[in-house]
């Protein structure tokens, strides 16, 4: 699926949250100044008391909880979340902190308009502890991707990413932080690249304005 260029309407997304939110924070403002061309149509969690529903309430966005200790499967909790983000008929699902592994039938129902974000330089670290692992490693450098969501966890095709030069001294939460912030700029930069007909997935590759991306996607550069 993919947004026409000369779409008038502003692009519908459904954000997906279970902590904190401070990305879907960047959406929110991103949204109210003006550099990306959407509408948040709601924020859903798993995690009924996340900060992230908070901070959608208080921009005035619906919130959904859908609690999935409360579903004795990972297929009948998707199947429920599905249901209920199809109600809003959104044109591009963002994962923003979205603690969950995503059944196959889930990734499927949206593809080509699922979008995520991961703390590392994919294909460098797919999964957890990453910046730890990157500080381990002697990597020079860290830092993040926005990709799309296949069915491979961590594995679909790249979008955007940003270095974080690893400094003598570092840990990694002061490397998540640093991480953080180029997050905040490169996925709602993608977002808007979507709403504006400009990003698709093809073939399982990213095409930007109908070019194929590299493996590790287009490199931004503050």
């Amino acid at each position: 699926m993919t947004r026409s260029s000369s779409s008038a309407t502003p692009c519908k997304l459904v954000i997906l949250v279970s902590g904190g939110g401070s990305n879907l924070q960047s959406f929110i403002d991103g949204v109210s100044n003006g550099s990306l061309t959407a509408d948040i149509a709601a924020v859903f969690s798993n995690r009924p008391k996340a900060f992230g529903l908070e901070r959608a309430a208080n921009a005035g966005i619906a919130t959904e909880a859908i609690d999935h200790t409360l579903f004795e499967s990972r297929e009948a909790f998707d199947a429920e979340l599905m249901q209920r983000i199809d109600h809003y008929a959104p044109d591009l699902v963002i994962l923003a902190g979205f603690m969950r592994i995503l059944t196959p039938g889930f990734v499927q129902n949206y593809h080509g308009r699922l979008l995520n974000i991961h703390p590392s330089l994919l294909p460098k670290y797919p999964g957890l502890h990453t910046h730890q692992r990157a500080i381990d490693a002697g990597d020079p450098q860290a830092g993040a991707t926005v990709h799309f969501v296949t069915e491979e966890l961590d594995g679909g095709p790249a979008i955007v990413q940003a270095a974080v030069p690893i400094e003598a001294g570092d840990n990694a939460d002061l490397l998540a932080k640093r991480v953080l912030t180029q997050e905040h700029i490169i996925y709602p930069l993608a977002a808007q690249w979507f709403a504006e007909g400009r990003l698709r997935l093809e073939s399982n590759s990213a095409l930007l304005d109908n070019t194929p991306l590299s493996a590790g996607g287009y490199q931004y550069n503050d």
